[in-house]
């Protein structure tokens, strides 16, 4: 194995920053230690601030990974069991009112609860929109603070289909999982997550952190430009004022690829790692969905996200002990930087397939 190749992928990403207006920070690693580590970009543009390998970006749908792990420890911990039926935890008021008795805690971890989602990309379906933005057009994004807000978005709306026929990726369904942890827990969502994840995974800068507070390290999300001459607009009015259940979570590359290791070695899922990791669902064109993970066809598992300013990539491999996490606070090219960076390691013995 040798890591030259990697040399060159710096000045390659720079020039990246240069012509594509590339902006995030990206990390291989492999056996826990660091093969590249490079960042480019502005965390803020109006004040020049560079990002680092230290820059905390929003998560966009990779949340949905922490969620499951939650629900996992519930499990292990006796409050919950995947096969628990939602409207035997929340009441009447914490919960749709078309929920089919029938949902479970495994239909919404592995997206085949057949509910009504409150951002449906299929325009077939009641709840589409063609562009996540345009959500927060009618509601105010910093309404938006818990779980239960999103619930008028899409708690009256008619299911799809009865449970368990089908996969069809849901926000609404991380939603109710949020809901659950809280009517289990008695505390706020993210709390839990903070306690139950960001600690025990060792991800000391990991946060959801509100947009109108200040807290250091934050990148800015940005909006993609209408032309090379257009400013720049950030995504406050685009997005959630906090994180929650669905997406939102902010990290590092660093913490990132600690949470990917404490999740592969038993530390977070425990007992419930083989179920959660579990090929439950086929999702098409060789993927499979387990609680909250995808499994790709090359034998790489993970998760992605994309919100209006926010593009986010985190893989592993296990057999080779691979991680590339890939974070942006801009749209459009984190696959493409992850799967550079894949093409690289393979040339390099880095990745073996």
């Amino acid at each position: 194995m040798s890591t030259d190749a990697f040399t060159a992928s710096s000045d390659e990403l720079d020039g990246w920053a240069r012509d594509r207006d590339l902006s995030g920070a990206f990390l291989v690693t492999r056996g826990g230690e660091t093969v590249f580590e490079h960042s480019c970009g502005y965390a803020d543009r109006a004040s020049g601030t560079p990002v680092t390998p230290g820059t905390r970006f929003a998560l966009a749908s990779f949340n949905k990974m922490f969620t499951a792990v939650v629900v996992a420890d519930l499990v292990t911990t006796g409050s919950l069991t995947f096969d628990t039926r939602v409207v035997d935890v929340l009441p009447a008021e914490r919960r749709p009112s078309t929920l089919l008795p029938e949902v479970t805690l495994h239909h919404l971890l592995c997206h085949t609860s057949g509910i009504a989602d409150y951002f449906e990309e299929d325009e077939d379906y009641p709840g589409y929109f063609e562009d996540y933005g345009a959500l927060w057009d009618d509601v105010p994004s910093y309404s938006i603070e818990r779980p239960l807000d999103f619930l008028p978005l899409f708690g009256d709306l008619p299911p799809y289909r009865p449970p368990g026929e089908q996969y069809q990726y849901s926000n609404a369904g991380f939603i109710l999982l949020g809901l659950v942890v809280e009517e289990v827990t008695g505390r706020p969502f993210n709390d839990v997550v903070q306690d139950r994840v960001f600690a025990r995974a060792g991800m000391d800068a990991s946060g959801s952190f509100r947009m109108d507070e200040p807290v250091a390290d934050v990148a800015s999300g940005y909006l993609p430009r209408t032309s090379p001459d257009a400013p720049w607009r950030t995504n406050i009015y685009r997005v959630p004022v906090v994180g929650g259940p669905d997406g939102g979570a902010h990290s590092t590359i660093r913490d990132l690829n600690r949470f990917l290791h404490a999740y592969a070695d038993g530390s977070l899922l425990g007992d419930q790692q083989e179920v959660v990791l579990s090929r439950h669902v086929d999702a098409g064109n060789g993927y499979f969905c387990g609680y909250a993970v995808v499994h790709y066809p090359d034998g790489r598992y993970g998760h992605a996200g994309g919100d209006p300013g926010v593009e986010v990539v985190a893989n592993r491999w296990p057999d080779d002990d691979v991680n590339i996490v890939a974070l942006c606070n801009m749209e459009g090219l984190a696959g493409d930087v992850r799967d550079r960076l894949i093409e690289v390691a393979r040339d390099s013995g880095v990745l073996s397939v």
